[in-house]
């Protein structure tokens, strides 16, 4: 594939494949998810079984991972001064035996399992080669144009009009492709335990190799660092033992691993921490640079969709009881456009 330059920009990012799948696309490599991928997906499934891949919507509770984030708040829409819930129609209408229950919610799109859209995070960028910086998502779309905030940060928090939202990049985008591919269970659990153990390209391909998993295009890779049972088990008692930064994650300033992850052509990656990377990260840049290094490569270079929170544990011992590492990952988005995160609720099945 060769780089096509559009009127966003002319120079992309070193390492990135920006117009490699086109001037205008917004799905990166989950491009790479085909038909004769999903079937090979689909041939995953034997036994029938399925497994849910999402911890509870109001998860984690009696944590605080991120303070801005909040959990759920669930109200009643209204039918006049009436809380339209164990709600008769016989008030409506006499007679009627029919009773209804209408609620809301008010959520942090990124609370809980969540999904990064490729405007997650984007990056300044010198896209004309004209020494001006301008924020920059994935493939050249640029805030205030396809992002749109109420506030100008580069030019004095110059106020801008309503609506908001990713005109571009949004999280339908992912939506829309049904995101169902062959996952592969990376069980870092398994071999470090529940420890911070930045996992590196060498630990990343000694566990690969002794687990004998392969990798091939189109996979959707999930790190199981087992943070998601500790998560249920404060979920479930506040008094349960808990480190938040106890866990391992990928070591995104390897740079092996990055040269890795992009010519692995995988599609996604997903695991059932906070990040996917250990933050902070084991090297920060002098100067100009990213603090979070695989969020940079994945969302803003590559077009790889990062999956936090998952849960995969519960999955992750049954194929490891059964020698098995692929099953079939379902978990599209909320097709919710503009959005720039979405819950889902995903399953693996085996």
């Amino acid at each position: 594939m060769t780089a096509s330059p559009t009127d966003r920009w002319t120079a992309r990012p070193e390492g990135s494949n920006w117009g490699d799948f086109g001037p205008d696309d917004q799905i990166g490599r989950l491009n790479l998810i085909t038909p004769e991928r999903r079937r090979a997906a689909a041939a995953e499934v034997r036994e029938g079984i399925a497994f849910c891949l999402s911890l509870p919507l109001d998860c984690p509770r009696h944590v605080e991972l991120h303070p801005r984030r909040k959990s759920p708040e669930i109200g009643y829409f209204l039918r006049g001064d009436d809380p339209t819930m164990n709600y008769p129609m016989a008030r409506v209408t006499p007679g009627q035996d029919d009773v209804v229950c209408d609620d809301k919610a008010l959520i942090s799109l990124q609370f809980s399992t969540q999904w990064d859209s490729l405007c997650h995070i984007g990056a300044l960028h010198d896209g004309h080669g004209d020494g001006t910086r301008d924020v920059t998502y994935y493939n050249g779309y640029r805030a205030p144009d396809h992002i749109c905030g109420p506030v100008d940060y580069l030019h004095g928090k110059a106020a801008l009009p309503a609506p908001y939202g990713a005109r571009a990049l949004g999280i339908e985008t992912m939506a829309a492709t049904a995101l169902q591919a062959r996952g592969v269970m990376i069980d870092l659990f398994s071999h470090v335990g529940l420890e911070r153990v930045a996992v590196g390209y060498d630990r990343l391909m000694s566990i690969l190799e002794a687990d004998a998993i392969e990798v091939e295009t189109g996979d959707v890779l999930c790190f199981r660092t087992g943070f998601d049972r500790a998560l249920l088990a404060r979920y479930g008692d506040p008094r349960a033992s808990f480190e938040q930064h106890r866990c391992a994650g990928l070591d995104g300033a390897d740079e092996r691993l990055q040269r890795w992850i992009d010519d692995s052509g995988v599609a996604a990656l997903v695991s059932d921490n906070e990040a996917v990377e250990v933050l902070p990260p084991t090297s920060v840049p002098d100067g100009h640079g990213t603090h979070i290094p695989l969020h940079h490569l994945c969302l803003f270079k590559l077009g790889i969709p990062l999956g936090e929170l998952f849960l995969l544990s519960d999955l992750a011992d049954w194929l490891r009881a059964h020698g098995r590492a692929r099953f079939l990952f379902t978990a599209p988005p909320l097709r919710l456009p503009g959005a720039v995160g979405s819950p889902v609720t995903g399953v693996g099945t085996v």
